[in-house]
């Protein structure tokens, strides 16, 4: 392992630790944000360019904007109520430890197999000739969620009653 692996990792879980345990919803996400960086840059480090850059261009770029406009549009002003937290949280740290020991554990079984060396170009080729009509109805699915959204987080005040 290398020293920019352990920094990228650091930054990684630094960013997503802060997200879990910030009040404000802004910063939450954009120490989200800055999580999402991190395992993009990961990923670029271990040459897997395409999923680096789709985690820049659809986590970095579209989800963490669209969280932040989001919380900008329903946030109500007024005095932060205090974070309730769950007596189920000793169950969470079990549950989360039994995930992350079971991936460990395919990881470390399955390190010997050969990894299929595919280019960005033949991804791209692939998705822009075999597979243009689940892409552009994907498209069209997330379109429709983010008007929804938006209907969703409209003031209703306005409306005649």
């Amino acid at each position: 392992m290398t020293v920019a692996f352990f920094i990228l990792a650091l930054l990684t879980v630094a960013g997503t630790a802060a997200a879990m345990g910030l009040r404000n919803a802004v910063h939450c996400v954009l120490a989200l944000t800055l999580g999402f960086a991190g395992v993009a840059a990961i990923y670029l480090q271990l040459d897997a360019q395409f999923v680096g850059l789709t985690q820049i261009m659809v986590y970095v770029g579209a989800v963490a904007i669209l969280a932040v406009f989001a919380i900008m549009m329903t946030h109500s002003p007024g005095p932060a109520k205090p974070a309730a937290y769950s007596s189920y949280w000793i169950l969470g740290g079990l549950v989360a430890a039994a995930v992350f020991a079971v991936l460990a554990w395919a990881i470390h079984s399955d390190s010997a197999s050969l990894q299929p060396e595919v280019t960005v170009q033949q991804i791209g080729d692939a998705l822009m000739h075999h597979f243009v009509l689940p892409l552009e109805i994907m498209g069209l699915l997330l379109t429709a969620a983010l008007i929804g959204a938006v209907v969703i987080a409209m003031d209703r005040s306005e409306e005649p009653k």
